[in-house]
């Protein structure tokens, strides 16, 4: 990518930062801990890397996105709404009685949302499903899914992973947000997923370390997949819990919890910081 194609995605990523402690606030409820760790991720996603048209969200090549972990709704809205699919205001109403935007995200409700998702494990069963019956239809679109590092302890994952192997999705990406925190603590304290990376390979997957939050890295990862055929593709992303707020990287507690009117100004103080001064580059 460009060097102002870069910057372009930096500057869309404070901003997607910017809605998920906008609308949690606004919530005062939420998950914005997940959220932030996979907002570069999201902003890759929506801003360079999907076939999508948020003037016909439900086209039918359409590449598929499925947020596995639903709970970072957040982030996804907020993706959806600097992209185009909702006015970005709309965040305001997160979790609100009689809005569309709820703390999981609805298929029935959001333009752009492809998967109704909140009960961890079940997104990428959807995944694996759309991609399967992708390649039954003939259809080229590709699917991608999202899920937490905690997520992937729930065994429905791995049947997902096993059906994926076995009938050779090559048009399917697997994305684990590998932050390293899940709401009850450290993610190898409460049940050890590790080694990731030859757990995915060992079922087939061809499998790629990132970070999470470096844009040529993420672009590298997805450009590589689409060249692997008759496999799935797996990445794992090393990320931050609560990136980009000072108080919140790394702390557990920040999984679940929306910010006070203090904690608001000041993460927003320091997303305004930090965008201003990719502005400035």
């Amino acid at each position: 990518m460009t060097p102002s194609e870069k910057k372009e995605l930096r500057v869309t990523a404070c901003k997607v930062r910017m809605g998920i402690i906008e609308s949690t606030h606004a919530a005062k409820c939420g998950h914005p801990g997940g959220s932030l760790s996979a907002a570069d991720m999201f902003t890759y996603l929506y801003f360079k890397e999907l076939n999508i048209d948020p003037q016909n969200p439900k086209m039918d090549s359409r590449d598929r996105f499925v947020l596995s972990k639903g709970h970072t709704a957040p982030g996804l809205y907020s993706a959806l709404a600097h992209r185009g699919f909702f006015p970005v205001e709309d965040l305001l109403t997160l979790r609100k009685i009689g809005s569309y935007l709820q703390g999981h995200p609805n298929m029935n409700t959001v333009p752009g949302v492809d998967m109704s998702t909140g009960s961890l494990g079940q997104g990428i069963s959807t995944a694996a499903g759309m991609a399967l019956a992708a390649k039954h239809q003939g259809n080229p679109c590709r699917v991608y899914t999202l899920l937490g590092d905690g997520e992937i302890q729930e065994g429905q994952v791995w049947e997902a992973l096993m059906l994926s192997s076995h009938y050779k999705l090559d048009n399917l990406c697997v994305i684990i947000d590998n932050n390293g925190l899940q709401i009850d603590g450290a993610v190898e304290k409460v049940m050890s997923p590790y080694p990731i990376g030859d757990k995915l390979a060992s079922f087939g997957f061809y499998v790629e370390h990132i970070d999470g939050h470096n844009f040529d890295q993420i672009e590298a990862a997805l450009e590589h997949a689409k060249t692997i055929k008759g496999q799935p593709f797996a990445i794992i992303m090393k990320t931050t819990k609560g990136r980009g707020i000072s108080y919140m990287e790394n702390q557990a507690g920040w999984h679940g919890k929306a910010p006070n009117d203090a904690e608001y100004e000041q993460a927003m103080n320091e997303l305004k910081a930090k965008l201003a001064e990719v502005e400035a580059e």
